[in-house]
Order: structure tokens, then sequence, then C-alpha cells
């Protein structure tokens, strides 16, 4: 049996899962938050028991709350739960602990093994992802205090994006500039669209190789990507993952002028404007909810915000949508997941809405379908395939950290 324990940090909290490679099935997983503060919270998921039986979540949950001063004591609390509340690590141990890591900057292009140094090449992106990166280093360092003898992997979401092109990743600003400060488009969300571009290839029965696909990973955090035979060569993220679509509170793409305005004119600051743009924007700056569902009640409920703030949404779907048609020179496949694109049928609908002309029809009955596995939403008679595809970015994690090991 081959085990992975999969570990996703903040700077104040870290999730994980304990994945059986042999079967890819969730052995356990957990949640420690509020990691600092007076009274740190705890949540531990068994969902198989040592001896063999699947159980509910509402069967399998175990909560407690209690002082986690640091990532190294909220790593003492899982270990604990695991020994208190099973799986045993001693019956399932660990091959290798995999980290999901935001930003690899232009220096990692695939898992990697973590060494000293690949901490302090961590430790020196930060700057490109000051709210990402510091935290999974913290959760790092605490896992292998935890598992010293176990080979830790970092997997980098902008990995997946290293495929770009010049043309695609440069930015039209002064290039000794931009060079000196690493200004470039990285991406994100590269394991999300990874995972799911190869699973629509598996589903179908298609080699990855010969499919061109659009992936709308929507969630609170939304991104788009290009993939022409397993490669990103387009995706709406940038240099962080401000840009692109609209998301819950975060502006996507803006004129740049528009922030010089505010700085003349309302006195902001920098960090003032590095609020608004990223917590004070999108859904929720435009209507005062981010949440998908919240829009769609307000809407139905005549609230005119929210009807603008969805239409803002949708229509810089549909323009993303449409850029990636030409840049691919038509499509394949097209895939939605994550919270939004998983979960709002409508939403799938509106976006493809205008798309038509190549060949995409939506069939209603299909889309509007409950379900939780990989679909098919397109008519029979639609030229590109239309799919659902729900997102698991910590098996990836797994598979990807496994693959090191195993190497």
């Amino acid at each position: 049996m081959s085990v992975v324990l999969v570990v996703n940090s903040g700077s104040s909290s870290f999730k994980y899962q304990l994945i059986d490679m042999t079967t890819e099935q969730v052995l356990a997983s957990g949640l420690v938050e509020r990691i600092g503060e007076s009274l740190g919270h705890a949540v531990h998921k068994v969902s198989f028991h040592a001896d063999g039986p699947a159980v509910t979540a509402s069967q399998a949950t175990y909560e407690e709350e209690l002082p986690i001063p640091d990532h190294t004591a909220g790593f003492q609390v899982m270990l604990d739960a695991f020994a208190q509340h099973g799986p045993s690590l001693d019956e399932r141990p660990p091959v290798a602990v995999g980290h999901r890591v935001v930003h690899g900057g232009a220096r990692f292009f695939e898992p990697t093994l973590i060494t000293p140094l690949v901490e302090i090449n961590i430790d020196e992106l930060s700057v490109l992802a000051p709210l990402h990166n510091p935290g999974a280093l913290q959760g790092i360092r605490a896992a292998k205090a935890a598992f010293p003898d176990l080979p830790h992997v970092a997997v980098f979401d902008t990995a997946f994006h290293q495929t770009l092109a010049p043309e695609v990743y440069t930015y039209a600003i002064d290039a000794a500039l931009a060079e000196k400060h690493r200004i470039r488009r990285y991406g994100f969300h590269g394991t999300s669209h990874k995972f799911v571009s190869e699973a629509a290839a598996a589903f179908l029965g298609r080699p990855l190789a010969e499919l061109r696909q659009i992936v709308f990973h929507l969630g609170n955090g939304a991104s788009v990507t290009a993939i022409d035979g397993g490669r990103s060569v387009e995706t709406s993220m940038g240099f962080t993952p401000l840009e692109g679509l609209v998301m819950g509170t975060r502006s996507g793409d803006i004129d740049p002028a528009v922030l010089f305005h505010l700085a003349r004119r309302e006195g902001m600051s920098i960090d003032d404007l590095d609020h608004l743009l990223n917590k004070r924007s999108g859904l929720i700056g435009m209507a005062g909810m981010s949440d998908n569902r919240d829009i769609k009640a307000a809407i139905e409920a005549g609230d005119e915000a929210a009807l603008l703030a969805y239409e803002v949404y949708v229509h810089r779907l549909r323009a993303y949508a449409g850029a990636y048609l030409a840049q691919l020179g038509g499509v394949d496949v097209i895939s939605f997941t994550a919270g939004v694109g998983e979960n709002a049928p409508l939403v799938r609908a509106h976006a493809l809405e205008t798309l038509r002309f190549a060949g995409i029809e939506i069939d209603p009955e299909r889309n509007t379908a409950a379900g939780r596995c990989i679909r098919i939403i397109s008519t029979d008679a639609s030229r590109v395939t239309v799919l659902v595809v729900p997102t698991d970015e910590e098996l990836e994690i797994a598979r990807q950290t496994l693959g090191v090991v195993d190497a």
C-alpha cells in the first residue's frame, strides 16, 4: 500500500488528507485553523476505518478547540487525532508528504523534492506571493519536524503554466525593469487545470495529446486556461491571482490607470489599492455579496446591483472563452470545475450562450441534472464536448508526490 499525506498550509491554518494511492481513496482529512490565536480549532474526519468499511462524514467527524500556538503544535494536534480516531499511521504509514505551494516563480517547472535549498527558494519567492508562500513554508518546516524520515515534495500551482510561450507570459513594460523584478505572467490554479484536463481526456477515452481544451476553474477565485495537447498555452491569471476573470472579491482585469486616478483623487495608498482590488472588488464590490448562490437569490428578488454584477461576471467569461477559441484555433472540450463551475448550471449556460457559432450546444436537461461525478452537459449534436469535472487538487498533489518518490 502506498499512502501519501497531502498538506495545504496557510499562515494561520492547514488542511490535510491521507490518501491510499492504491485505490486513490481518502482515508482521512482534516483542518487545523486559528493557529496563533487564543483558541484554535481542529477537525478530523475519518472516511475509511482500519477494518475496511466506508463511513459517513457525520459518523466520523471529530472536533476540538484548544490553544495552537504555531504550525508545529498544529501538526501535533493532527498526529494526536490520527492516534485517537484513526486511521493508525503505524498501520497505514505514509511514504511521503506532498505540499501545495502557490508560487514557484520561473524556478520550478515540476514537483520537487524539498531540500534546504528548495526551502530557501520558496522563501525568496514569497515576495511574489506574500499571502501564500510564507504559510506554505511554515507548514513544510512543521511537517518535516513531524515526519523527519519521510521525503517531502513541493507541488507548485504555477508549474503547469511553465509551458506558456514568451509572447504569452511577457508584459509590455520596460524589459530591464521586468527582468530585475521578475515581472511576468505566471498563472495559477495549475494543479486543478492539470487534473481536470487529464480527467476529461480519460473520461472521453481520447488521447490527451490530441485535444484542444478550455478549462474554467470557477470558485471564489477563478481562472480559465487554454490547454493544447496537455500543455497550458494561455491562462487568465498573471503575475498574481488578481488578473483575469471577475471573482468573488477580486476585480480581475482593470485599466491600471484607475489606480493612478484613485491615488490622486482619493489619496489612496498602495496598501489601500491592494485591499480594494483583492478584498472589496469583484462580486462583493459590485453587489455586496461574493457567493454565487446569494447573487442568484438577490437577482430573483429584483436586486438590480446583483443583476449587473452577474452580467459583468458572465461577460468576462464569454470574452475569455472567445479569445481562447481563437488562440487554440478551435476547441474540442470545454470543462467547468470548482465550486461555481460544478454547481451553477446557469453560469455554465450563460457563459457559452453566445458561442453557438462555434458548434457549442448545451443540453438544458443534462446541464441542470444533479450529479457529483464527471458528466457531459452538451447535446449529442454539439461539435464541442462540454463537461462538468469535479476537481481534486489533493489527489493531483498526491499523484505528483508519489511520482517523485517512485522516480
